[in-house]
């Protein structure tokens, strides 16, 4: 199960990440690289995680045409990667595109971004959408599947609608998740705790300031283990 409780690494620099590796230890296996960190430290964080044999998401967000994301996937199945997100709303051709190019990597997992969240209903008209989240994240991730996707990246408040819809070993994950003993302020607006996330069907959680900014780590990060097993 702790592998399924994905650690975001949003720091301003490798050595500040690699520290909290160090301090969570064997118990924590999964990690997400995003772009600060990415655009900050470069692939050289990303080989240290792998090659220390962690589990690394690398969240990329990628949104451009199909030739520049299937290189973009095929960079990351060589960095040893296990996860790389791709937006579902750059359409069919580019996530058709990212799941061939990583064929070549058995390990590697394409999961289809549906809506960020710090999107809630209100902010959708101003991107030319119907003011309904729910509504996008459905179309968006019977696209993802259509186009043989291994997951989708979706709020707990939509996880439960999509566990009923999405074929069966379908990956659903979460960010966005905070813990109830957690004071830190977030950017996100469809949040939700382990417990919830859980109980509405995500197979796996990214937890972020929660965990990093605690003033003890290792202890966030078991409680968070322990919430999402329901225990």
């Amino acid at each position: 199960m702790t592998e399924h409780v994905i650690v975001a690494l949003d720091f301003e620099s490798s050595c500040e990440a690699l520290a909290l590796v160090t301090e969570l230890g064997a118990a924590a296996r999964s990690y997400k690289v995003g772009l600060q960190l990415l655009t900050e430290a470069g692939p050289e964080v990303v080989r240290e995680l792998v090659d220390s044999g962690k589990q690394v998401f690398l969240d990329l967000k990628l949104h451009e045409i199909p030739n520049s994301v299937a290189g973009a996937v095929t960079a990351a199945g060589k960095l040893g990667v296990s996860m790389v997100s791709v937006h579902a709303s750059a359409g069919s051709a580019v996530l058709r595109a990212a799941v061939e190019a990583a064929l070549p990597f058995p390990g590697l997992r394409i999961v289809a971004l549906t809506v960020i969240t710090s999107l809630c209903d209100r902010d959708l008209p101003e991107i030319g959408l119907e003011p309904s989240v729910q509504a996008q994240v459905l179309r968006l991730a019977h696209l993802a599947a259509d186009c043989a996707c291994h997951g989708v990246v979706a709020s707990a408040q939509e996880a439960e609608m999509l566990r009923g819809v999405l074929p069966s070993g379908m990956l659903v994950l979460t960010p966005g998740v905070q813990l109830k003993s957690a004071s830190s302020s977030s950017d996100q607006a469809r949040t939700a705790d382990p417990r919830a996330a859980a109980l509405a069907g995500a197979t796996h959680i990214v937890v972020g300031r929660a965990i990093t900014k605690a003033l003890d780590p290792r202890r966030a990060f078991a409680e968070a283990v322990a919430q999402f097993a329901h225990d």
